[in-house]
């Protein structure tokens, strides 16, 4: 079962969409122009239902196997969204679009995914229906939950879902999953510390919220370092510090923290946030000052649950000869919500030497397409054999 030979058949004509796609990149849930453009293709394939507007701007389309005596029904995501970078790469197909970019390859998913749909909507060689669904606002807008809030799973009577994203620095065309936890779940915490403002020649009169927020970051390492079970996975980012001065001789009357908690367990997830609620307060009572700690917590751990990911690494090592043990990713994924409604499993196909994702001069493979289209389309036909 290697590659289908349909896929490079169809390789001149998929690269041409996401090529398309990657000139017109589209930020979060203002996929506009990228939903209209799956949803035409999908219409033009053939497939039996096509519906716009789930989850906002998601678009789901429907084919029918040949046969359908299991009932059974499968579907398969892409996102669609973009990312606010400015692109670096100097490609002819560079984004047109100042300060938006495809720099995690999410092009390449959708033109993957359109490209299995239009094999099996040629073909139709299953008994069941496959539902494929291309979702908006991957990078930090919650689409997948949205998409899931808006009964997509019930809708179409989803049994089993699966995911796929390309992973630079592994060769082109291999497969990487791991069961269990895979993506990290991702949180957010801003601060606000809050003290006595004043001159800098007169720091005794001041409660000095510099030196309050510092041995808040240094104090928010423990977290890990002593908090944690050394055999868990916490990462504690603090990534700005802003003070509400400027100026070379004013104390601050405050100063705003932000940064990220990825976690690979509920246990820790909750963990992290009491011993930053505790530390910052508790550091903030020290000096006299006062701290107002929000945590917002983002997308929950990505599971890979184990019947699904034993057969989709049995399809990879089929399609492409191998399927690798992938490593823990502390990034985040929100088809985690899709795996917390269905079982399922989220892939990695390998897009070889280069920038990685979210780099400015980040571009997808254009040679893994036949890779992720056979893979996807071989889910399908696998998993729904015709009898």
């Amino acid at each position: 079962m290697p590659i289908k030979n349909r896929f490079a058949e169809l390789q001149t004509e998929i690269t041409a969409w996401r090529r398309d796609l990657h000139e017109n990149p589209e930020i979060l849930f203002e996929t506009h122009r990228t939903s209209a453009l799956v949803a035409e293709k999908l219409t033009a394939f053939g497939c039996d239902e096509v519906v716009t507007g789930i989850g906002r701007t998601g678009v789901v389309g429907v084919i029918r196997g040949r046969s359908d005596t299991a009932g059974k029904v499968v579907g398969l995501r892409a996102d669609m969204d973009a990312l606010p970078i400015h692109e670096q790469t100097g490609l002819d197909y560079a984004s047109r679009t100042p300060g938006a970019m495809h720099a995690c390859g999410h092009d390449g998913h959708t033109a993957m995914l359109l490209g299995a749909a239009k094999y099996l909507a040629e073909t139709r060689n299953f008994d069941g229906t496959v539902v494929v669904i291309f979702q908006p606002a991957e990078e930090g807008g919650g689409g997948g939950r949205e998409m899931c809030e808006d009964g997509m799973m019930e809708r179409w009577g989803i049994q089993e879902v699966y995911g796929m994203h390309n992973w630079p620095g592994m060769p082109v065309g291999h497969f990487a999953i791991r069961s269990g936890a895979f993506f990290a779940a991702t949180d957010q915490f801003d601060i606000t510390l809050e003290g006595k403002g004043g001159h800098a020649a007169k720091p005794h009169e001041t409660v000095d919220t510099t030196v309050m927020a510092s041995q808040c970051v240094l104090a928010l390492q423990t977290i890990a370092s002593r908090n944690a079970d050394p055999t868990d996975q916490v990462v504690v980012s603090v990534t700005s510090f802003e003070t509400s001065s400027k100026a070379f001789n004013v104390i601050p009357q405050r100063v705003q923290l932000k940064g990220t908690v990825r976690t690979m367990s509920p246990e820790m997830r909750d963990l992290a946030e009491r011993r930053i609620n505790a530390i910052c307060t508790g550091i903030a009572d020290t000096f006299g000052g006062r701290a107002d700690v929000t945590y917002i917590r983002g997308y929950p751990v990505m599971v890979n649950h184990d019947d699904q990911t034993r057969f989709a690494a049995d399809v990879a090592r089929k399609v492409a000869g191998n399927c690798e043990d992938a490593p823990l990713v502390m990034g985040g994924e929100d088809f985690a919500f899709m795996l917390e409604e269905r079982p399922g499993a989220y892939i990695l196909v390998g897009n070889g030497d280069g920038a990685s994702v979210h780099h400015p001069e980040y571009n997808f493979n254009d040679e893994a397409i036949p890779a992720g289209c056979s893979w996807w389309a071989e889910i399908v036909e696998q998993r729904m054999p015709v009898a």
